[in-house]
């Protein structure tokens, strides 16, 4: 039996008791089982948030292969929103889950400007969260494109600088 205790500590908060309790038959050293046991619950984190955040059991369709191109697709919207969580990296949205990325990034109404060498999306003025869309978004490579450019318009003019060549 391993036992972790700590206590929380939050700003404006009481500080909270936080016991962990693992229990098992494992015979490596504690650090190491519960390390392993960390990185399960992790896992474990990931699927609820793949089921919940992108609606992985929406498989009513009375057909097998209708379901399993549901999964499929979920399965690969998820990849994307994990692509685009790594290349928030320093922001806020690079902790976010998947639902709070759907419901921010993704469900926002934009004016697209294309151009042959630039992709420039306008964003509208009442975004709540336009301040913190144009880091995350500019690192976002437009292919099909000769510069491959995307740029934010924020709804007032003001552009984000193009995102660094990084390969």
């Amino acid at each position: 039996m391993i036992i972790k205790a700590e206590v929380v500590r939050q700003p404006a908060r009481d500080p909270r008791c936080n016991p962990r309790f693992v229990v098992t038959n494992l015979r490596e050293a504690p650090a190491t089982v519960y390390a392993l046991y960390c990185q399960r619950g992790d896992m474990e984190n990931r699927l609820k948030e793949w089921h919940d955040g992108l609606a992985l059991g929406r498989t009513s369709c009375s057909r097998f292969w209708a379901n399993q191109f549901r999964v499929l697709l979920t399965a690969a919207a998820y990849v994307l929103l994990q692509d685009l969580r790594r290349r928030a990296q320093g922001t806020v949205c690079a902790t976010a889950q998947v639902s709070t990325l759907r419901e921010r990034l993704l469900k926002l109404a934009v004016w697209v400007e294309r151009s042959v060498r630039r992709l420039v999306l306008h964003l509208p003025r009442c975004a709540a969260w336009r301040s913190r869309l144009v880091p995350p978004l500019a690192n976002v490579r437009c292919r099909g494109m000769t510069a491959g450019v995307l740029q934010l318009c924020d709804g007032s003019g003001v552009t984000a600088p193009p995102p660094t060549e990084s390969r």
